[in-house]
């Protein structure tokens, strides 16, 4: 007979999810700095890199809380939203609309981050995991942060561009 899996089995399987997923986006972000062809907008995607590696040890930490060792597991979703900014970048390499899109694809991601960690914060308090929470809250944050950001690049200059 099967065992049933718990809050506890969910929370470790979705940190695994996350967990490849911020070190597939580490991995992609050098192509899309490469391809955006604003400054402003370059910059912005190189400060989330770094936080994207700050918050890779964050994890690590959340693994070493729980007694887990960190390990990724596939995450479908993110080679998903990767393969669509490529798509966009390639599509549109020599186009007025390329920050748009690498812009929107990039959103694509932190949306998929923010309901991630969103739900592992909330697995994490209802679990008293009381230390994860602090660093899952501030992982949301900078997720939550660049996702602002980017809406506002987007709306002072690369969808004007794009138009």
């Amino acid at each position: 007979m099967a065992t049933q899996k718990s809050l506890d089995d969910l929370f470790i399987d979705m940190l695994k999810d996350v967990y490849h997923a911020e070190k597939q986006a580490i991995r992609a972000y050098p192509k899309m700095i490469k391809a955006i062809e604003t400054d402003e907008v370059k910059k912005a995607f190189e400060k989330h890199r770094e936080e994207t590696e700050q918050q890779v040890e964050r994890l690590e930490k959340i693994f070493e809380i729980v007694g887990k060792s960190a390990r990724g597991k596939p995450c479908e979703a993110m080679q998903g939203l990767i393969e669509e900014a490529k798509e966009v970048m390639e599509d549109f390499s020599d186009s007025p609309a390329l920050d748009a899109g690498v812009i929107a694809t990039a959103q694509a991601i932190e949306h998929y981050e923010i309901a991630r960690y969103g739900t592992l914060r909330t697995w994490a308090k209802q679990l008293g995991m009381n230390d994860a929470v602090k660093l899952l809250e501030e992982t949301l944050a900078e997720e939550k942060k660049t996702d602002d950001l980017l809406t506002k690049l987007a709306e002072q200059a690369a969808n004007k561009k794009a138009a």
